[in-house]
């Protein structure tokens, strides 16, 4: 009977573990579908299927041409952007108040996985002596999943009548997919698509107003896989189309993101001329570095805007 006993044990296990290795592979195996109908858009980021790591620093002689976005260097890297005059943006009531009692400033970022990471960037790019930099942004989450998670209502409620003087949004990659409202889909980019999504994210947008907050839109970089990435640069022009209609600064970082053609890098070049891991290995997501490579720009408009409102003119780039 003993024998009997752990072959069953062993079969119960390896059911259990059939069962679980089914689920996620369920999970993670949608891929990237944005293109099939409604009912089977995935429900997380698409996964690019090459190149599990990132490749090593280029090599080489070839110098591409440049662009007006950057400069290529000769190893074909991104490089670090020519500093142009950082925009200085009017304080909002809030962001004044909290200038004349003195007090930190409030920074609430928003969004998902990507999101997470604009926030590691501005909290270590801005001074935690004069700002306080919150981390409001959830993996998995997006403008087309209300049914899951309703963004405005539970970001409002994160908020919890906090002041709050600057806002900033990162969502998008997780939305690249088609979206159903009052019973009806439509798939993405569709008319019907940029309707959903446009009342959500105004509305959203009007939520952290009512929160007093001055407020920024972070696009996507370029992406790694050329369907995906088709589709994040649609999304990118119809975010900045519409921020462009309510008033709200688009950050457009896709430009910090490519070489001097217009390609996809995995690396970038610092000031000095040494590669520096830009992108995470999924062709989606950006390094620790590359983070603070493309909220630096930000950061410093953040902060010169504020030494507007103290009355101090341009803080100039903050200090990593």
């Amino acid at each position: 009977m003993t024998w009997l006993r752990f072959l069953l044990d062993r079969t119960a296990v390896l059911f259990l573990g059939v069962a679980a290795g089914a689920a996620i592979g369920y999970a993670f195996g949608t891929g990237n579908e944005t293109k099939q109908a409604v009912s089977l858009a995935p429900e997380s980021a698409p996964v690019a299927t090459s190149q599990p790591v990132a490749p090593p620093p280029p090599t080489g002689t070839t110098t591409p041409p440049s662009t007006p976005a950057t400069t290529a260097t000769t190893r074909g890297e991104v490089v670090e952007p020519v500093p142009n005059a950082v925009p200085v943006d009017p304080p909002t009531n809030q962001l004044a108040s909290t200038v004349s009692q003195g007090k930190p400033i409030h920074v609430g970022v928003f969004g998902d996985s990507f999101g997470d990471g604009v926030w590691s960037g501005l909290y270590k790019l801005l001074p935690r002596s004069d700002y306080r930099v919150d981390k409001f942004s959830q993996a998995s989450t997006g403008f087309t999943r209300y049914r899951r998670l309703n963004l405005e209502s539970h970001d409002d409620s994160q908020i919890d009548g906090q002041p709050l003087d600057i806002a900033v949004i990162a969502f998008g990659a997780n939305d690249a997919q088609g979206v159903c409202d009052g019973g009806h889909c439509g798939t993405l980019m569709s008319d019907f698509w940029q309707k959903v999504i446009g009342g959500r994210v105004e509305s959203y947008v009007n939520m952290l107003r009512r929160h007093g907050a001055a407020i920024y839109w972070v696009g996507l970089p370029v992406m790694r896989d050329a369907s995906f990435d088709a589709d994040a640069l649609a999304m990118d022009q119809f975010y900045a189309r519409l921020m462009q209609r309510l008033g709200v600064p688009y950050i457009d970082i896709r430009p910090l993101t490519v070489d001097g053609q217009g390609r996809y890098q995995a690396y970038y070049s610092d000031p000095g001329g040494s590669p520096k891991l830009l992108r995470a290995g999924d062709g989606i997501h950006m390094s620790m570095n590359g983070y603070m490579h493309v909220t630096k720009g930000l950061a410093a408009r953040i902060q010169a805007s504020v030494a507007a409102a103290k009355g101090k003119g341009d803080a100039g780039a903050p200090t990593p």
